[in-house]
């Protein structure tokens, strides 16, 4: 029987990092969900469609093939329409819209049966925000993991000037804060702890000081 790790919380905390690294460790599947809803909000940038409910979003995902695949060296490859968009996803804009877009019903049912198929057969560590309370309810293990704004907006600022972006660590702790409050505060799954999870605050943790402490809390709850 396959072992479900749900990992919630909110933008920034390291969530995808971290499970990355942990699934890896333990050998076991690492899904991003949120890579998922990125690359439908990608779609609907790319074409004008508003993130809102409505007839356009619902003609957007009926003309969409969205899919989730792995490298050889077991890296997560995300498609959309057959095209690798695991890097246009990353980028702030494509952030923002996918906490939008991700606020909408029928989004969420589209991706909904992807998701949970992918724990039926694997051993899986699934990150999002709503796995725990919505997607994988019965997970083995339910982790919050969370972080203090700055926190997290100083580790995203860092990993955007190394990746060579123009950025300004004020406008990324603010599209922070702003998005914290999307996802706190949309009708639909609002993020928060789910029922029995673990908190694991990693504000005063380095990288490998919270992939240690995730990995403990796995194997202490599994």
């Amino acid at each position: 029987m396959s072992i479900a790790i749900a990992l919630d919380g909110p933008a920034g905390a390291g969530k995808s990092s971290i499970a990355r690294r942990a699934a890896k460790a333990l050998g076991y599947i690492y899904v991003d969900t949120g890579a998922l809803y990125r690359t439908i909000g990608l779609a609907a940038m790319r074409n004008g469609v508003e993130p809102v409910p409505s007839r356009e979003v619902d003609a957007l995902l009926a003309a969409i093939r969205v899919e989730m695949t792995f490298n050889e060296a077991g890296e997560q490859i995300v498609l959309l329409n057959g095209e690798d968009v695991s890097g246009e996803i990353r980028t702030p804009e494509a952030s923002m819209m996918a906490s939008k877009i991700s606020a909408v019903p029928a989004v969420r049912a589209y991706l909904l049966d992807l998701q949970r198929d992918m724990a039926k057969t694997n051993n899986v560590i699934m990150d999002g925000r709503d796995i725990g309370t919505v997607v994988l309810p019965d997970a083995k293990v339910k982790i919050f993991l969370t972080a203090s704004p700055e926190a997290r907006a100083q580790r995203r600022y860092k990993e955007l000037l190394e990746k060579g972006m123009d950025v300004n660590y004020d406008d990324i702790l603010r599209d922070v804060a702003e998005r914290d409050y999307n996802d706190t505060h949309r009708e639909i799954a609002p993020l928060k702890p789910a029922e029995g999870s673990i908190t694991v605050d990693t504000t005063a943790l380095d990288f490998e000081q919270s992939v240690e402490a995730i990995i403990n809390v796995i194997k202490e709850n599994r």
